[in-house]
């Protein structure tokens, strides 16, 4: 258990100065690193785990145990982490190890920030999560890791072990909220509507807009626990049958869908539909306020051939094939576009909603508007509608001539006319992308200028408010 050192099986020689210059590099073209740190349980399990480290040192500091009739029972370790075990940060000793482990990590390897697996442990005192405890308090008062990025796998799966939205202000929150309402609304269950247009916004139920920043909320369609995107709409279950528990391990509610047939086909409707539903996902992702986190390898297909939780795995279930296909290719082609547009725009990068005062009053505010296919405002009714499956983002600047964006969701299995809000005088709506073609670039003929767009069956279509072309004399034509 050393909580200092980097894994030496990842590197070729010493593995300190590989990770250096690894984390140099990765600086040098414009690159955090956010490491991934796993301070709620240790390798030596419970009672019949090996003693390797804590148990030996001071295993009743070390470690939390579950109440016994009076005080703890040193017979029964506490395993909030359904890992036999769970580090008790509660204690002076442990607590200060950890510290200094993450300045180890700030001031001697650089890197940027911190992801903590399963956070809620980190928090718990006498058993309970305090989210102003002294570990929280510690980091805020600390020179160096005050100014770092904190991100919390906000639970665990002890006692009120979910707390999604109770980290303090400064923290980041993986939310799985936003991964299975958009999962859930491209599958195609009605009645998402409402629930996809707060997850658009940055989740402002969970992460409130008087306190904490639309950043807040880690959006994310896969992890590493559970399905890569390409098995999400590959497989309707888990196959987790090499694990070797029977297909037992692994989450069982994935909001999958197979499209036909149950992993690798050689349909070309379905392989394409299945390439659509990806490119509408990534679109989803990049076109949401928070902070989007992809799961490497969804950019290009990559598959664990239906098994969501191959953690055990090293082989080529877990593998990535750098051997692309086609469609792999246009893919990667399609997020590269996307990613370029998000950072491009201060709509989808930095929304600033006029109520948003989280850092106080806002200037040169935005706004958004929710239309009906048919052109009206959504009402309430239309929000709750149980089937509600389409509906239009319109997002932008207040000023007439500043950025806005027009977003068509459709994720019904039919095509769709949208009746679209006019755009301003003398500007005109522009097609940018349709993830219903073959690369996600629009082609298809709508008439713009009658504000009507087609949206086809399981697509999102993306247009932007623009001045029409000049024409020979120098004038935007008419």
């Amino acid at each position: 258990v050393a909580f200092f050192a980097p894994e030496p099986r990842y590197a070729v020689a010493d593995a300190v100065t590989e990770f250096k210059t690894m984390v140099r590099e990765l600086h040098r073209a414009g690159i955090e690193v956010i490491l991934d740190v796993v301070y709620n349980h240790t390798a030596e399990s419970g009672f019949d785990g090996p003693l390797l480290s804590f148990k030996g040192l001071d295993n009743s500091g070390y470690y939390s145990f579950d109440p016994g009739a009076h005080g703890p029972d040193f017979n029964r370790y506490a395993n909030v982490t359904g890992c036999g075990n769970s580090v008790n940060l509660d204690h002076p000793n442990s607590l200060r190890l950890v510290l200094d482990a993450l300045r180890y990590w700030v001031t001697e390897m650089q890197v940027d920030g911190f992801r903590f697996d399963l956070a809620v442990t980190l928090g718990r005192e006498a058993g309970e999560f305090e989210p102003m405890g002294a570990f929280f308090k510690a980091l805020m008062a600390d020179p160096v890791l005050a100014g770092v990025k904190l991100i919390a796998e906000p639970w665990d799966i002890g006692p009120f072990g979910y707390r999604l939205g109770q980290f303090p202000s400064q923290w980041h929150e993986i939310n799985d909220r936003y991964r299975d309402t958009v999962r859930a609304f491209w599958r195609g269950d009605g009645g998402k509507m409402a629930d996809l247009a707060t997850r658009l916004m940055g989740s402002r139920d969970l992460f409130p807009k008087n306190w904490r920043s639309p950043h807040t909320s880690i959006n994310y369609l896969c992890y590493h626990d559970g399905f890569t995107l390409e098995d999400l709409v590959s497989y309707n279950q888990r196959h987790n049958q090499a694990n070797g528990e029977d297909n037992r391990d692994g989450h069982g509610n994935n909001l999958s869908n197979n499209h036909g047939v149950e992993g690798p086909t050689l349909d070309p409707r379905i392989s394409n539909l299945r390439l659509q539903q990806k490119r509408n996902l990534i679109a989803t992702l990049l076109l949401s306020q928070g902070t989007p986190h992809f799961l490497g390898g969804d950019e290009m297909g990559r598959s664990q051939l239906g098994n969501n939780n191959a953690y055990c795995q090293d082989n080529q279930i877990s593998w990535v094939n750098w051997q692309w296909r086609p469609e792999d290719e246009r893919l990667l082609a399609f997020t590269r576009q996307m990613v370029a547009l998000r950072a491009s725009s201060e709509v989808f990068s930095n929304l600033r909603l006029c109520d948003d005062n989280w850092n106080g009053a806002q200037e040169h505010c935005h706004r958004v508007d929710w239309y009906h296919p048919d052109g009206h405002l959504l009402t309430a009714q239309d929000w709750q509608a149980p089937m509600g499956q389409a509906f239009a983002m319109d997002i932008g600047s207040l000023d007439e001539e500043g950025e806005r964006w027009l977003v068509l969701f459709n994720a019904s299995g039919y095509d769709i006319q949208f009746r679209l809000p006019p755009p301003a005088e003398g500007m005109e709506w522009v097609q940018t992308i349709d993830t219903a073609t073959n690369d996600g670039l629009p082609f298809l003929p709508d008439d713009i200028k009658r504000q009507v767009a087609v949206g086809r069956a399981h697509s999102l279509k993306l247009l932007e408010r623009v001045h029409p072309p000049l024409d020979a004399a120098g004038h935007h034509a008419p």
